[in-house]
């Protein structure tokens, strides 16, 4: 084995951090300390506890400050509590009359994902749950039944249309249909989720997709969940059935990013209006986490209605930590280095020391992001240090009276460390988004318009067209001209639906409000006999109108860049130890041109395509986004081993074999961007460095 310094000198930086994130994607959380944040875990947990008890719902309002560690604690509450409640999170909305339909998508996308160790999402566990509970009061017949339904959840009914009109008899006669909605079809709907052939279907309809008559005949169902008052309806009905299983956890995060009013606060009014109706509805099994930056809160609370507010008496703040604490949280980080050197080192903390802590931090109290943020300076500065100085280094700190001030990295580094965040978010965006169909069309234009915003498009203005569907539309100056192009996107599989939105661009195209307009649909458009389709043939055959088929990878794009707006403006964007503005991302993203590999941008008209695109349809290997990573990675690292280097883009790009690394290593190395520093030594014992000019 290895002595520690050796082991440094191959490493990545173990503090290295990415940005905020939605902590339910989050399958491997960074390590943690027990003791951080106990007091308020174990307050929540006695919160859950009387809500397991009394079914009664409550709010809690969690806040902090940046970097405190809200999201990461929200995370391991979910893992700790994942036997005793459904985790929903919430993501920030972007419209308010759209709250409701948006908290309803929300849960269920939340719902359809299996906790840690379980087989089943918690869709299923819900409802057998529920089903568990009602079993034990019935009689030996509907017993009987509901144990068979239970004993072949996943499996081809062989009497299928009799046990369902048994099953929705059963569930109205034991959870009744006094402050139900929808009795009949809501229950069919839990019986298709047992049913493999229609679970994603009834998936879909549960959360607001507006299905074809096709689809809604095989539901048994006469429409979607289309309007907020229909949402409403059935989020109350997951209540309901709550009070028989164990509770839901709503979680808020990223208030920062919810919809703002015309004078550019935030609309906190607008979630506190959904608490306010679940309380005066005595809905039942919700715990409702809040969770805001303290000084947004401090901005904001005052415009929330005073018994609005009231119900949310519990207030529950994270504060800093101790720097026992911080030296625990830097031993969590160091555990898998010290865990493979021998000898071991005689401090958990090696190469690091309480010193520089104290140095650090004279009141002896810092942020979990503050602490982590220096623990990957240090550890960077020992690690140069050691690649450089014969004789055994020393922290610089140490012999410093006081903590020297930062100074910014090279701007080769600090790009190097954006790219490798973009790509580490697109990854995430990939295996989260699996269909365009899974994000709703208010979202899908959001993104689209962050992204315009980004590339500096002049001009843009929210909704387009008029009704019900305005929010599925935007338009802007064209560039370069004066010009207004509009831009509708919708995904809707529902014909009338469709139709509605052809007629709203219809009304706008004749009232000049846009002289190009653009549909972003990749879904159907009906037979030519719909009025929706003839429409749509009307408005988009020879004329200066377009129909643009966006592709998945573009969703991802927007996805992506959406995701890093929504950390900047909570804060949480951290790029070579800077807290990064909305400004200077958008900076980040024009110089980088990553939006250019977008094809939908691209089909817009807003950017040029590149030579290499993830969106490649050459049939080829794209090896391109490999290379860059190999690169950046070392920009970032100064050196490492390229053993590492092999095994974290092995890990990043798993359809990549370690054959085709070594010879993107070897590509850089005979650019003379990098150089293997023992190229005759075993691969394992091999370093490589960036050649700097």
């Amino acid at each position: 084995m290895a002595t520690i310094d050796d082991i440094i000198k191959h490493s990545v930086n173990p503090f290295d951090s990415s940005a905020a994130r939605n902590f339910w994607s989050e399958q491997e959380l960074s390590p943690t300390v027990e003791s951080i944040h106990q007091k308020q875990s174990t307050e929540i947990k006695s919160v859950l506890a009387q809500i397991a008890q009394d079914h009664q719902t409550r709010t809690l309002i969690l806040y902090g400050d940046v970097g405190s560690g809200k999201t990461h604690f929200m995370g391991q509450l979910k893992k700790s509590l994942n036997d005793q409640a459904f985790f929903v999170y919430v993501e920030p909305f972007s419209q308010s009359d759209h709250i409701w339909r948006h908290i309803l998508r929300n849960t269920v996308d939340s719902l359809v994902n299996a906790p840690a160790g379980q087989e089943d999402s918690q869709l299923i566990l819900w409802l057998k749950s529920c089903l568990s509970t009602i079993s034990q009061g019935l009689q030996s017949e509907q017993r009987t039944l509901m144990n068979r339904i239970k004993g072949i959840f996943g499996q081809i009914k062989t009497d299928a249309g009799r046990d369902r009109k048994l099953f929705i008899d059963i569930l109205k006669k034991t959870i009744g249909t006094t402050g139900i909605y929808n009795a009949n079809e809501f229950f069919g709907i839990l019986y298709d989720l047992t049913h493999p052939d229609l679970y994603p279907l009834a998936c879909e309809w549960l959360k607001g997709d507006n299905l074809d008559d096709d689809s809604l005949k095989n539901l048994k169902v006469k429409q979607s969940i289309d309007d907020e008052d229909k949402a409403r309806g059935i989020l109350g009905n997951f209540s309901k059935i709550s009070a028989k299983t164990r509770p839901i956890v709503l979680c808020f995060d990223h208030l920062d990013s919810i919809a703002h009013l015309p004078d550019g606060s935030i609309d906190i009014q607008a979630l506190f209006n959904v608490t306010s109706t679940i309380y005066n509805a005595n809905w039942q099994g919700l715990l409702i986490i809040i969770s805001i930056r303290t000084s947004t809160w401090n901005d904001n609370y005052k415009r929330i209605i005073p018994s609005d507010l009231d119900r949310a008496s519990i207030r529950i703040p994270l504060k800093r930590i101790n720097l026992e604490e911080a030296e625990a949280l830097w031993a969590t980080r160091l555990y898998p280095l010290h865990n493979q050197a021998d000898p071991k080192p005689g401090s958990p903390i090696y190469p690091l020391t309480p010193q520089v802590l104290e140095k650090a931090f004279p009141g002896r109290k810092a942020s979990p992001r503050k602490a982590l943020d220096l623990g990957k300076l240090v550890f960077q500065e020992y690690k140069e240090r050691l690649f450089t100085d014969k004789q055994h280094p020393k922290p610089k700190w140490l012999d410093l009276e006081t903590p020297p001030t930062p100074q910014p990295p090279p701007v080769d580094k600090t790009k190097a460390e954006f790219q490798l965040l973009w790509q580490q978010e697109y990854k995430k965006s990939q295996e989260k988004i699996t269909k365009i169909t899974l994000l709703a069309a208010t979202d899908l234009m959001r993104m689209l318009e962050q992204a315009l915003a980004a590339l500096q498009v002049q001009k843009i203005k929210p909704n387009l067209i008029s009704g019900r569907h305005a929010g599925y539309s935007l338009s802007y100056q064209q560039p370069g001209k004066q010009e207004r192009v509009g831009v509708v996107w919708t995904e809707e599989a529902n014909m009338t639906s469709f139709f509605n939105v052809m007629n709203a661009c219809q009304k706008a195209i004749q009232e000049n409000l846009c002289q190009t307009l653009y549909l972003i649909r990749a879904g159907g458009l009906g037979t030519s006999k719909l009025a929706g389709n003839q429409l749509y043939k009307q408005i988009f055959t020879n004329t200066n109108h377009h129909h643009i088929k966006p592709t998945l990878p573009s969703v991802h794009y927007l996805a992506t860049y959406h995701n890093l707006v929504k950390a900047v403006e909570a804060h949480e964007l951290v790029v070579a130890g800077k807290t990064i503005s909305l400004k200077e991302l958008e900076a980040f993203i024009r110089d980088a041109q990553i939006l250019h590999k977008c094809t939908l941008l691209q089909n817009l008209g807003i950017v040029t395509a590149q030579a290499h695109s993830r969106e490649s349809s050459n049939g080829k290997k794209d090896v391109q986004p490999v290379k860059e990573f190999l690169l950046n990675l070392v920009i970032t690292q100064s050196f490492m081993g390229v053993a590492t280097l092999i095994q974290h883009a092995e890990k990043h790009f798993p359809v990549v074999q370690a054959s085709e690394i070594q010879q993107l290593i070897q590509q850089l190395c005979d650019e003379q961007k990098t150089r293997i520093i023992d190229p005759k030594a075993k691969l394992q014992d091999q370093l490589i460095c960036l050649v700097t000019k």
